[in-house]
This record gives structure tokens, C-alpha cells and sequence, in this order.
């Protein structure tokens, strides 16, 4: 299987849930750490409360609808 590169990142805003990423990318955080995205598809919190931020757990599900991004 190979890995389809992308010139420019490809970003989904799943509603209610995470952003997904698609393709290798850095992804840099609010406090300048950076990550490297390794898969063809990447979910990152868009919560805040992931216990593996910057990447999602799935925590949204347990918030209630409008407390959800």
C-alpha cells in the first residue's frame, strides 16, 4: 500500500467531533510542540478533552451535544 502525498494538508471538521487529517503532515500545537502525522487518516481533538491531545480518544462522545466543538 502506498502513501499518497499531499501538497497541502486535507482537513475535515467532523461536527460534533474531532478535525481529521489526512496524509503525513506536522501538525503544531498552541504550545509549539510539534507532531507528525504517520497515517492516511489522523483525528485531532477539537474538544479539549482528549487524554492524547492533540490526537482525539473519542472523550466528545461522552460530552453532552452542546458541549461537543
Amino acid at each position: 500500500m502506498s502513501t499518497r502525498e499531499y501538497e497541502h494538508a486535507e482537513v475535515e471538521v467532523c461536527p460534533g467531533g474531532p478535525l481529521l487529517v489526512r496524509g503525513e503532515q506536522t501538525v503544531q500545537t498552541f504550545d509549539g510542540d510539534e507532531y507528525r502525522t504517520c497515517g492516511p487518516l489522523t483525528a485531532l481533538c477539537r474538544c479539549g478533552k482528549s487524554a492524547s491531545a492533540p490526537l482525539c480518544d473519542g472523550t466528545h462522545k461522552l460530552l453532552p451535544p452542546e458541549k461537543r466543538p
